[in-house]
């Protein structure tokens, strides 16, 4: 019962596919900004660590996409007012998931739309093949993990997401990863790189593996999200070891006892506020305010 179902949705999604779908290569060279790039071998060291599938890629922080200028920005945080560009238009992101995936896959990121789309004022659509600025959900072969830009770049916008393999869930264990993506494309960093996050964890240098001691960088005190507490359970946290140069060797942990860093099941209750004021949901009206923090409450983590 459970297969015809999944069918039966991905065969309804297909249809309202276009057909002008853009050419998607295996391999992509996304931009990364200069004080993050790394060489063949630094790559391989991500490969031969057994890196989270947001780690692999190599991009800034693991799987986020920036360029110099975007670098510069993420220094004061995705602020409207300075990169009012870098917004979705109108609220509203076009986008189309890859044939490429199978049943399950494409389902569970489309399950991942569908939760944005209900907590959200932002509405997700598919691609109607005129809008200018759309998403491409795909399973880039190279860099291979979980990746995207940051914010609204303009034309076509991959986000990738590596399918499961013998190995490994890789991105699509759950919708948690894709969540996770999709709200980088929305312009959301990393929790831990707040500037005030020295006051609730603490960096372990020593454990990082030296060429990505840089992915631990803060931001300034200017970001725009910094209106909601610090979110150990938050769904854009690094888990304990990322970039650890080995098992056991955690890379940043707690001052708070008893909390886990970080997790990819679903937005906690902060993200969803955080997307939600990002976007100016929660300004739309009273009732547009209350609903939103009661769908963040009782649906986030």
């Amino acid at each position: 019962m459970k297969t015809v179902v999944l069918l039966a949705v991905t065969c309804q999604l297909a249809l309202m596919a276009p057909r002008n779908i853009p050419h998607v290569p295996d391999v992509v060279f996304p931009p990364v900004p200069e004080d993050a790039r790394l060489s063949s071998d630094q790559l391989r060291v991500l490969s031969e660590t057994n890196q989270d599938p947001e780690v692999q890629p190599g991009l800034f922080q693991g799987d986020m996409a920036l360029t110099n200028d975007m670098y510069d920005l993420w220094r004061v945080g995705l602020r409207w007012d300075v990169a009012p560009e870098r917004k979705w238009r109108n609220n509203t992101v076009h986008y189309v998931i890859s044939p490429l995936y199978d049943t399950s896959d494409y389902v569970t990121i489309y399950k991942a739309i569908l939760t944005l789309n209900f907590l959200t004022c932002i509405k997700f659509v598919p691609w109607d093949g005129k809008a200018k600025d759309f998403l491409l959900i795909w399973p880039i072969k190279y860099p291979q993990g979980c990746w995207s830009y940051v914010g609204r770049f303009g034309g076509p916008q991959i986000l990738s997401l590596q399918p499961p393999n013998a190995m490994s869930a890789n991105c699509l264990g759950g919708e948690g990863r894709s969540i996770h993506e999709l709200l980088h494309a929305l312009g959301i960093f990393h929790e831990q790189s707040r500037a005030d996050r020295d006051q609730f964890v603490d960096i372990h240098p020593e454990n990082i593996i030296s060429e990505f001691r840089v992915n631990f960088n803060k931001e300034s005190l200017e970001n725009t999200t910094y209106s909601f507490e610090y979110d150990y359970e938050s769904i854009m946290h690094y888990g304990q070891f990322y970039f650890s140069k080995g098992k056991g060797q955690p890379t940043i942990t707690p001052k708070k006892k008893g909390v886990k860093l970080g997790q990819r099941t679903a937005m906690s209750h902060t993200d969803c506020l955080k997307i939600n004021d990002l976007y100016g949901c929660l300004d739309k009206s009273m009732y547009h305010r209350r609903k939103y923090y009661t769908l963040c409450k009782f649906m986030g983590l």
